[in-house]
């Protein structure tokens, strides 16, 4: 053999590492196949399993059907409520519309808000409150307002029960010292 073989060879091996670098380079750019450990992660559950694909987040349910093992996805949790909120949005600007309309259609008045009224103060027998303008015949009649009594005034009613209890007691003694002695 001559000194010029071993270039020739030396030349079509590295052609040929070239060629095959070329070749794998763009299997090697898309990264491990999806059935390589890492891409999907397995829970156990009661009648199958859980499945998490890694790189797009969908969780799945997997689940022997009988014809083979299935994984259905599960929905996600956030898709449903931002449909929620959606709905929602929806209905509240179609009860403004309402609301807009009804206020057009009395003429853009709005109802006025009446002043909160203050009860009786303590000492003052039940004021009666104070009519905001004309009431009908009927909604007087029907209308009942009973005040509660301020503390004053339940003193004096424990007071008198007192008093027409230890009156009972005393006329007790007296009927039963009468008996004892003798009619």
């Amino acid at each position: 053999m001559s000194a010029a073989t071993p270039l020739p060879r030396l030349l079509r091996i590295s052609a040929t590492a070239a060629m095959l670098g070329c070749l794998c380079a763009p299997a090697l750019a898309q990264g491990p196949p999806d059935t390589e450990k890492g891409r999907y992660t397995l829970t156990p559950m009661s009648g199958g399993f859980i499945r998490l694909d890694t790189r797009t987040g969908v969780v799945s349910h997997c689940a022997d059907r009988g014809g083979g093992w299935a994984c259905y996805a599960l929905p996600e949790e956030h898709v449903a409520l931002d449909k929620e909120i959606g709905r929602l949005q929806a209905e509240n600007q179609q009860l403004k519309a309402q609301l807009a309309a009804r206020d057009s259609a009395v003429g853009g008045k709005t109802q006025k808000v009446l002043p909160k009224e203050e009860s009786p103060k303590p000492g003052e027998l039940g004021a009666a409150p104070k009519a905001h303008g004309p009431k009908s015949a009927d909604a007087e009649r029907n209308s009942i307002e009973v005040p509660l009594p301020s503390d004053r005034d339940m003193d004096r009613m424990m007071s008198f029960v007192e008093r027409a209890w230890r009156r009972l007691l005393e006329m007790a003694a007296r009927v039963q010292r009468d008996q004892s002695g003798g009619i």
